[in-house]
């Protein structure tokens, strides 16, 4: 039986891997691959999905979310491609995203907000000027607050 250290050091090699695969649009090939290969590739490419690099918790969010959206996906398959995209493409330290300088990409994948909500962030802002607090943020017509305070962590609000 390997010991912990070994395993420890097998781990961290499956995860360097990934993450050299994640760069090159790639899937490490191990179970759970064909079912996140065909789920995420219905609607777009597959290095924009792994690039996210979220806890499970948020990959659970997103599959949620790529579901009512119309991703053809069972429970079954969902649940695997959940458990894989969380083992293999977990968060790094999830870095914060400066609401005043934000794209809207990084808005809808960092808070897993719907394309048009982020959109709209970046439109009030243009119109309105900075943002100063998660109040002002929430102010935005159209915005799911409850995503917004869920993770007002990641968030800072520097000119």
């Amino acid at each position: 039986m390997p010991s912990a250290f070994g395993l420890n050091i097998k781990m961290r090699l499956a995860l360097i891997l990934c993450a050299v695969a994640a760069a090159y649009g790639q899937t490490p090939d191990i179970p759970g691959k064909a079912e996140t290969e065909r789920v995420c590739s219905q609607c777009h490419d597959l290095a924009r999905s792994l690039s996210l690099h979220q806890d499970r918790a948020g990959w659970q969010a997103t599959m949620d979310k790529m579901v009512t959206l119309g991703a053809e996906a069972t429970e079954q398959e969902q649940k695997i491609v959940v458990d894989y995209l969380a083992r293999y493409f977990p968060a790094e330290d999830v870095p914060k995203i400066n609401v005043n300088t934000a794209r809207a990409i990084d808005f809808e994948s960092g808070l897993t907000l719907r394309r048009s909500q982020a959109a709209a962030i970046v439109e009030y802002r243009t119109k309105h000027g900075p943002f100063k607090s998660i109040e002002d943020l929430k102010k935005v017509p159209g915005i799911d607050a409850a995503k917004i305070e869920a993770k007002k962590d990641r968030l800072v609000f520097n000119e």
